[in-house]
């Protein structure tokens, strides 16, 4: 049999499992909301054009109308200017969208101090305990940030000195840009910089040092207690927009089922 045959036998019988890591899109689902003089995307609507009736006598079909980052979505380069003439999303290779996922749980850390930011200590003491991150690895990072995902109020977590999510340090998110191979950088918030980043230097490093050096950024995912710390595969599926900054995406791990 081939390894794509066996797959297929594996996942047929549950010896692998599929894991839905994706945050479910309504008018509902939480948003970033920046603050004035800055620009908000539209949220995620519907529109009905028929429901088995005179429109359409045989079908039911929506418009949708949404922004290309709102609920779990991917980051391409070309959202962050110093991505700007990196790839859009209908540019990443696919190869990319798919790869080992090494999952770091912070979840304790976060649940204690919503500020909490990964450091660079935090990754090499995950690397010695459970190996390197090997080519094209997708690190996912858990703070179980996802209890709050359907609480617009909670996922943000703001006040009168701005948002509370946890995020990563910017020396992190130069280290992991610059030194690891990974594709991209995945989280349980509404973006992959903590709630206050706009006030580290680079302000939204995440974004200015992963984006500008060919990572990806996921965000708003479920369900990564669901995943061991290495083992599983990640399939990333945006849509492949033309010109598109992001995309909402579906976010799937294979997992062993046993």
């Amino acid at each position: 049999m081939t390894v794509v045959a066996d797959l297929v036998t594996a996942l047929g019988s549950g010896a692998v499992r599929v894991v839905d890591l994706t945050n479910k899109l309504s008018a509902s689902t939480p948003t970033l909301r920046l603050p004035e003089p800055f620009a908000n995307l539209i949220d995620f609507s519907l529109e009905q054009v028929s429901a088995y009736d005179a429109p359409g006598p045989f079908w039911k079909h929506h418009n949708i109308r949404t922004g290309e980052h709102i609920g779990t979505h991917l980051d391409a380069p070309v959202h962050w200017v110093t991505g700007r003439e990196g790839h859009d999303v209908s540019q990443i290779p696919p190869q990319r969208l798919v790869g080992p996922a090494a999952v770091m749980d912070f979840s304790a850390e976060a649940a204690a101090d919503p500020d909490f930011l990964l450091e660079i200590d935090h990754v090499k003491g995950w690397i010695a305990a459970h190996g390197e991150l090997a080519e094209g690895t997708w690190l996912l990072y858990r703070t179980g940030w996802d209890q709050y995902a359907d609480d617009q109020e909670r996922f943000l977590n703001a006040d009168e000195t701005g948002s509370h999510t946890p995020g990563i340090s910017a020396a992190c998110a130069e280290w992991l840009a610059t030194n690891t191979p990974i594709s991209g950088f995945g989280v349980e918030t509404v973006g992959i910089d903590a709630g206050n980043a706009g006030g580290f230097d680079p302000p939204f490093p995440a974004h200015f040092h992963l984006l500008g050096n060919d990572k990806y950024g996921i965000t708003s995912l479920q369900n990564l207690q669901a995943l061991p710390p290495t083992g599983a595969l990640l399939v990333v599926a945006p849509l492949p927009i033309v010109g598109g900054t992001g995309s909402p995406t579906r976010v799937l791990a294979l997992v062993d089922g046993r």
